[in-house]
């Protein structure tokens, strides 16, 4: 998909860009598959703000989308590539030939009118999902499990893919987009190809107002702050903060980790 630009009938306008949404086929969704969703604004369970800066935005239905791919065997028709609000990804309506219909995030290069599966027997091709195991080494693969029967956690925005390395016992080896690598267990499952909707990373957004339909609000640097506000905030005249860059609470930022070192799951990253 292709980025489009505007008429510069303003200054923000002169430097937007948009998406074409050439290859959308559908402007509607499937209303059994949609439901909706209660913005929570940056808080957690609690009611405490664990993200700051969010908050307003159009307001949203959302698509039920199947990251566990557990109709295996079963083949599917691609019906449509649709739009989806809540993910920088497009998505694709798939009919089951049992009746039932879900959607599933839309590879790159998908067409409507071709035919999807999942499971271990099913063909390496973009689109069809398979236990890691079974994928060769070298291909590319998106929306992929990290806890068996759980569903696809990992590479799930538009125009990102890992690759799958080699085996190593009952894991496989998975590059990530960050650059990490990650050993998966191998029955896990994962989807060929790259994520559509490619161009995502090339749209600028303008102007303030288009962020705050997303649901983004502005966001203040410290050092203009009051030093009772932020660690960077007071001194005379126009300052740089005078140390490392850190949060309100005085946490360092900008390389400082803040992984717990005992976490299970370390011992599965490999590099």
């Amino acid at each position: 998909m292709a980025t489009k630009t505007y008429k510069p009938t303003t200054p923000s306008r002169r430097a937007m860009t948009g998406n074409d949404f050439a290859e959308l086929t559908r402007w509607h969704p499937e209303k059994s598959l949609t439901k909706g969703s209660k913005k929570r604004a940056g808080r957690n369970s609690l009611g405490r703000i664990t993200v700051r800066r969010r908050g307003g935005g159009h307001k949203r239905r959302y698509r039920i989308i199947d990251f566990k791919r557990d109709k295996h065997g079963i083949l599917a028709k691609v019906a449509s590539i649709e739009y989806d609000p809540n993910r920088s990804a497009h998505i694709a309506l798939l009919h089951y030939t049992d009746g039932e219909k879900r959607y599933i995030i839309a590879p790159l290069g998908i067409q409507v009118g071709e035919t999807l599966c999942s499971g271990s027997e099913a063909e390496i091709r973009a689109g069809n999902a398979l236990p890691l195991s079974r994928i060769p080494p070298g291909t590319f693969i998106h929306n992929i499990e990290m806890t068996l029967g759980k569903g696809g956690q990992l590479v799930r925005s538009a125009g990102e893919s890992a690759q799958l390395l080699d085996r190593e016992g009952k894991y496989v080896r998975v590059k990530l987009p960050s650059g990490e690598v990650r050993l998966i267990l191998g029955d896990c499952c994962g989807t060929i190809g790259q994520v559509g909707n490619a161009d995502h990373g090339n749209v600028t957004i303008g102007k303030a107002g288009r962020s705050r339909w997303l649901g983004r609000r502005p966001k203040v640097r410290g050092v203009a702050m009051n030093p009772v506000d932020h660690p960077h905030g007071g001194g005379e005249g126009k300052s740089s903060g005078g140390r490392h860059p850190c949060t309100p609470w005085g946490v360092p930022t900008k390389g400082y980790k803040t992984r717990n070192p005992k976490k299970k799951s370390s011992r599965l990253i490999a590099g």
